[in-house]
C-alpha cells in the first residue's frame, strides 16, 4: 500500500502534466528575407507544428511587393515555406497574422546585398515591424529568453535535473550537475555550429529513457542499497548530456541563428538554460529546505513521489517516441 499511492498521485500529476505541455507553444517561427538581386528577396518561412498541425500563421508585406509561387518543404516539428518577394522593402510594415491568437514568438531577419541586417522579435502582443525604425541590432536578448523557457516548459529535461537531485548527495550535487552543463554545452555547440547532428526521435527516446533509469536508481538510494550509477552519478550526468545537448539543438535549429552572430546567440541561449536550470534547483532545494524545517517525515515522501512521477512520465514519453518511429 505504501508503493501504490504515490503511483496514483504520480499518475494524476502525470494527466495534468501533460495538459499543460500540449496547451503551451513554446517554438517559435522563424522568418528570414535574404535580398538576392536589387528588389528581389528570398523568403524562409518556418512555421512550428503544434499536435502535427500547422498553426493560422501567415507573414503580411508591404502592398507594394508581390510574391512568387510557394514552395514547401517538411521538416522535424515544423513546415518550410521559400518564395521569392518583389519589393525594395525600404519603408512599410511587416506583420504576421493570426499570431495574436498563439503563445508562439517570430524571429525575423531582413538581409541585404550590402551586408547589413535588421533582426527583430515579433510576440503575439506586437505581431508587426515597422521597417521604417531601421533597428540594426539582432536580438540577441531573445535567444536568452527563448533558453529560459525551453527549460522551463521543456518537462523532460526539468525531470533529469530533478532525477539528478534525487539520486546525488549534496555533497556530490554540483559535480553531478557541472558535468551535465558542460557534456550538453558541447554537443549544443557541436550542433549548431559544426553541423553535427542526430534523428530527433531517437535522441527524444533516449531522453526519455534516461528519465526511467534515474526514477529506477533513485529508488535504489532511497532503499538504501547503493550500485554504481548513485556512487558516480557524475558519469551518468556527463553521458545523458551529450544527448540532452542534441534535444536543445533541435529545438534551436527551429529558429537558426543570426549569420553574423551566431556565437553570441548560440551562448545567450546556452545562458538561458543554465539560468532556467538554476531557478529550478533552486526552487526544489527551497521546498526541501521547507519540508526539512516543518514537516520532515514528508520530505521522504516527496522524494519518493517525486521518483515515481519521473519514472512514469519517462515511461510514457518513452513508449510514444519509440512507437512513433514506423512513421517517421
Amino acid at each position: 500500500m505504501r508503493l501504490i499511492s504515490p503511483v496514483v498521485y504520480a499518475c494524476l500529476w502525470l494527466i495534468g502534466l501533460i495538459g499543460v505541455a500540449s496547451g503551451h507553444e513554446v517554438n517559435p517561427a522563424f522568418l528570414q528575407l535574404t535580398e538576392t538581386a536589387n528588389g528581389q528577396f528570398e523568403v524562409t518561412w518556418k512555421q512550428p507544428l503544434k499536435d502535427g498541425m500547422r498553426l493560422k500563421l501567415d507573414p503580411q508585406f508591404p502592398e507594394s511587393c508581390t510574391s512568387a509561387p510557394t514552395t514547401l518543404e517538411s521538416a522535424t516539428g515544423a513546415v518550410v515555406s521559400r518564395w521569392t518577394l518583389s519589393c525594395k522593402l525600404d519603408q512599410g510594415r511587416i506583420s504576421v497574422d493570426g499570431l495574436e491568437r498563439t503563445l508562439t514568438d517570430v524571429f525575423l531577419q531582413i538581409n541585404r546585398l550590402d551586408g547589413s541586417s535588421m533582426s527583430a522579435v515579433l510576440r503575439p502582443m506586437a505581431a508587426a515591424y515597422e521597417i521604417e525604425m531601421q533597428n540594426q541590432g539582432a536580438p540577441l536578448q531573445a535567444y536568452f529568453r527563448i533558453g529560459v523557457e525551453h527549460i522551463i516548459f521543456g518537462y523532460d529535461h526539468l525531470l533529469f535535473v530533478l532525477g539528478l537531485c534525487l539520486l546525488v548527495q549534496s555533497t556530490q550535487l554540483l559535480i553531478a550537475i557541472t558535468a551535465f552543463t558542460v557534456s550538453h554545452s558541447i554537443t549544443l555547440g557541436l550542433s549548431a555550429l559544426a553541423g553535427i547532428t542526430l534523428p530527433g526521435p531517437p535522441v527524444e527516446a533516449v531522453i526519455a529513457l534516461s528519465l526511467v533509469l534515474l526514477a529506477r536508481e533513485a529508488l535504489v538510494v532511497q532503499r538504501g542499497d547503493i550500485s554504481l550509477t548513485n556512487r558516480y552519478p557524475w558519469m551518468i550526468a556527463f553521458g545523458f548530456g551529450f544527448i540532452h545537448g542534441f534535444g536543445f539543438a533541435g529545438a534551436l535549429s527551429e529558429i537558426g541563428l543570426p549569420q553574423s552572430q551566431s556565437v553570441w546567440a548560440l551562448l545567450l541561449f546556452n545562458l538561458g538554460v543554465e539560468f532556467g536550470q538554476v531557478l529550478f534547483m533552486v526552487a526544489l532545494l527551497t521546498t526541501a529546505y521547507i519540508l526539512l524545517r516543518v514537516a520532515p517525515r514528508y520530505l521522504v515522501m516527496g522524494k519518493t513521489f517525486a521518483a515515481y512521477v519521473v519514472g512514469a512520465c519517462g515511461t510514457l514519453w518513452l513508449a510514444e517516441r519509440v512507437i512513433a518511429f514506423p512513421s517517421i
